[in-house]
């Protein structure tokens, strides 16, 4: 028998299943005492008491969001014999995670030592400062490194697959980033889903998060939630009221997607400003959480990623290109005088601040143009779609490339002659750009693509200690039952996320907060 009136939304998992797991949901069997309140949505300040009704569902632990985070954190939580639901607001699973890059940062890999790169968790944690200007929250960041080989781990014995090879992505003092056998982050959710499935976490998509419920003690007890709903109609489904006898992990990503919200932290964002998250990136259940007494951090840092272009929509296929080919095998031009402007493995606000600053005499973007040869191209898992949707040109001739994008021939010439001469060094006097692993442009066809940066990650968030557990305003001790994993939370990242580390950071503390809450006391 399903909890819910439209039983196929519950996706393979009868009450006999779940009572064989160790677990029941208790359907309409216990009222909302006198003590049980609302962080109300309309006046923040205030609990409003709820009408006495009845809980639509139980559960030991309710998981909001879908992606690498709220994944972890489920099957972690279910491992230790918890009943689990995922409450995901859009129709489909994955949120951010699927279009992810599939960019997987590890410290200390055995594929390191193959490929004879020296690393440690210091050095990965000393990256990470420099990236985030030195005010990262050391702890979480450290946290977050030394987690991150058992993080690996888990991904492949959940069925991930990596590319052989390690990327170098700037920022990185090293090559220490692996890939997904498919360019993407659905190689990783994938595996992560079929687990959370076979080990009897409960997803339920199109349920949108509206409120957490607090009794008498202060401790989350459940949420509140509209059902059924359908993005981005706020009048679709039913309210219906989840019970968290454990808790709540909250795993809902960031708001990239909330132009207004983003506006309000920091204005320069307002606006068209093109974002490379999923349209479901809005922040709703993080503003839930500061309702309930969570502290935000770090709100206005929000990174604006410098590998996409502006011929395509959202993350697209073209900043795969720059990532693994343009930066690293390449040069990034100023298109009105063919020069380059900044280290092309440079951190990711270094390199985006750099472009923000390429404005034409009308003061619309210039866009800077990035350029790599054949043998470059050869590191880019999506060139072929990137010439299939025409974001990428190919060309026979440096000369043929300028004159498409309207380069100085001569001035590009010289540049990637005197880039060349950098390469054969192994020394770049002009950016810093490190080239151990780097090839000289000179072999045909050439590649080349318009850069410009969109909105990509917000570091601000709620705030957690290192066992996951959300931290109140007023006490700065942890809100009973409620825990965080992931872009929701703020600090680790500092002023800007060095690249790759989103994926660590969700499976790292998504894990941690999955485990954790196991030990929290029953309602």
């Amino acid at each position: 028998m399903s909890v819910f009136k439209d039983k196929n939304k519950i996706e393979a998992m009868s009450r006999r299943k779940l009572l064989k797991n160790g677990g029941a949901i208790a359907a309409g069997s216990l009222l909302f005492g006198a003590g049980t309140a609302l962080a109300s949505e309309k006046s923040p300040s205030v609990r409003s008491e709820l009408p006495t009704t009845k809980w639509d569902a139980e559960f030991d632990v309710l998981v909001v969001g879908s992606g690498f985070a709220a994944l972890a954190a489920a099957i972690e939580a279910r491992r230790k014999g918890l009943d689990v639901m995922i409450v995901e607001k859009m129709r489909v699973v994955g949120g951010n995670s699927c279009i992810n890059g599939g960019l997987f940062a590890v410290a200390g890999s055995d594929l390191q030592k193959k490929e004879g790169v020296r690393d440690s968790i210091d050095t990965m944690v000393n990256d990470m400062l420099a990236a985030g200007r030195g005010i990262n929250h050391v702890e979480l960041t450290k946290t977050i490194a030394e987690g991150s080989m058992e993080a690996y781990n888990f991904a492949v014995d959940c069925g991930a697959i990596f590319k052989p090879k390690l990327s170098w992505l700037g920022g990185h003092s090293v090559a220490r980033t692996y890939l997904t056998h498919n360019a993407s982050g659905s190689g990783i959710v994938r595996p992560l889903v079929n687990t959370a499935r076979a080990e009897g976490v409960v997803l339920r998509t199109g349920c949108k998060m509206l409120d957490f419920i607090v009794n008498d003690d202060s401790k989350i007890v459940g949420m509140r939630v509209r059902d059924n709903y359908r993005f981005p109609d706020e009048e679709s489904g039913q309210i219906r009221y989840f019970k968290a006898r454990r808790g709540v992990v909250l795993a809902s990503g960031g708001f990239s997607q909330d132009a207004k919200f983003r506006a309000t932290q920091d204005p320069r964002l307002a606006g068209e400003i093109d974002s490379t998250n999923q349209l479901g990136a809005t922040g709703e259940a993080m503003r839930a959480a500061f309702r309930a007494g969570a502290i935000p951090v770090q709100m206005s840092l929000i990174q604006l990623g410098p590998w996409a272009s502006p011929d395509e929509q959202g993350f697209g296929v073209a900043s795969m290109f720059n990532i693994q080919s343009g930066f690293r095998y390449g040069v990034m031009v100023e298109r009105a005088t063919g020069k380059r402007f900044v280290n092309e493995l440079a951190d990711r606000k270094t390199r985006a601040d750099a472009m923000l600053t390429k404005i034409s005499d009308s003061g619309e973007p210039d866009y800077p143009i990035i350029v790599v040869d054949s043998k470059g191209a050869e590191a880019c898992p999506t060139l072929d779609r990137c010439l299939k949707y025409k974001v990428v040109g190919e060309f026979s001739t440096i000369n043929e490339l300028a004159n498409f994008y309207k380069v100085p021939a001569d001035s590009l010439e010289k540049t990637i002659q005197n880039y060349n001469k950098y390469v054969a060094d192994k020394h770049d006097p002009e950016f810093g750009k490190p080239l151990s692993t780097a090839t000289p442009i000179v072999k045909a066809p050439f590649y080349a693509v318009r850069g410009w940066p969109k909105v990509h990650h917000c570091m601000g968030g709620v705030q957690i200690d290192t066992k996951g557990h959300v931290l109140h305003s007023q006490t700065f001790k942890p809100i009973d039952g409620l825990y965080a994993a992931g872009e929701v939370t703020g600090g680790p990242h500092g002023a800007s996320r060095l690249g790759s580390c989103a994926i660590t950071d969700c499976l790292v503390m998504g894990r941690i907060a999955g485990k954790n809450i196991a030990d929290n006391e029953p309602s």
